[in-house]
């Protein structure tokens, strides 16, 4: 507890909105400890792009994207690194924020500094899309080498993979202060990976039934991929924009929300 306190120095009066990235500082500093972690997160999805190359790739010549062929992979690439940035942000607003909240009692330490249960709440979000993105920075430059990327809007990939992020983030920190134990997580891992078999990560939207397809129209990882690919295969259009607006107010209601109940749980 001493530690946590130490790592979470007293602010200057008026520095509010600096509260929540001592808590940002204070996981950073932990997590350079567990390096393994951060690197295993990171090659999941690369796998999964290799398997499509060596894979599926070698099964599927072209894919049709808005009236266009497309090669599979890179096809397959954009919906990898939503992915890739889900994964990241899921990671630490779930089981890392069930940890330090339930057994390792890190916010009970926090909340006696001046960081208040929003500030807590916030940095947590801040923190776990901060994961997001190192993933998805580290993915978007594997598929640069690889030549995968086809259009200039892939300068926004980044940053869309931080608005992703943030949704997920927002909404699995939500979720997590609802969590009684560890069984639940089960729970997460039902939600999670129906998403990314289904969020048209793999083929095309239009090769699920009709029914289906609204559905998973529904869900933040399908508005992520389909963000990531306009951006990233120039298919950028008023579509892109109201899958952007999407994720932005999921993840506003996810705050809030974590807020909300961080205040109550803290409180």
């Amino acid at each position: 507890m001493n530690a946590v306190l130490e790592s979470l120095r007293i602010l200057p009066a008026g520095s509010l909105t600096r509260r929540p990235l001592r808590l940002v500082e204070r996981n950073a500093r932990v997590s350079v400890k567990l390096w393994p972690l951060l690197l295993a997160g990171f090659l999941e999805p690369l796998f999964y792009l290799i398997l499509s190359r060596e894979g599926f790739g070698q099964l599927i010549d072209s894919v049709d994207y808005l009236g266009r062929e497309v090669d599979y992979v890179t096809f397959a690439a954009p919906g990898l690194m939503a992915a890739s940035a889900m994964n990241g942000a899921i990671t630490d607003s779930t089981f890392g924020a069930y940890s330090k909240l339930k057994w390792q009692n890190v916010y009970d330490a926090v909340s006696a500094t001046p960081l208040s249960a929003a500030d807590i709440a916030i940095g947590e979000i801040v923190w776990s899309q901060l994961r997001g993105a190192v993933y998805a920075v580290a993915f978007l430059g594997f598929m640069l080498w690889l030549g995968l990327v086809e259009s200039w809007w892939a300068v926004l990939a980044v940053p869309a993979a931080v608005l992703i992020g943030f949704t997920f983030a927002s909404m699995g920190l939500w979720a997590t202060t609802y969590m009684r134990s560890w069984q639940d997580f089960t729970y997460v891992t039902l939600a999670v990976m129906p998403m990314f078999l289904f969020s048209a990560v793999f083929y095309p939207l239009e090769t699920l039934p009709d029914r289906l397809q609204l559905v998973v129209r529904l869900t933040p990882l399908y508005q992520g991929v389909a963000l990531e690919r306009a951006l990233l295969l120039g298919g950028v259009g008023w579509a892109t924009a109201g899958h952007a607006l999407y994720l932005v107010v999921l993840g506003a209601i996810g705050i809030a929300g974590a807020v909300r109940r961080f205040g109550v749980l803290l409180g």
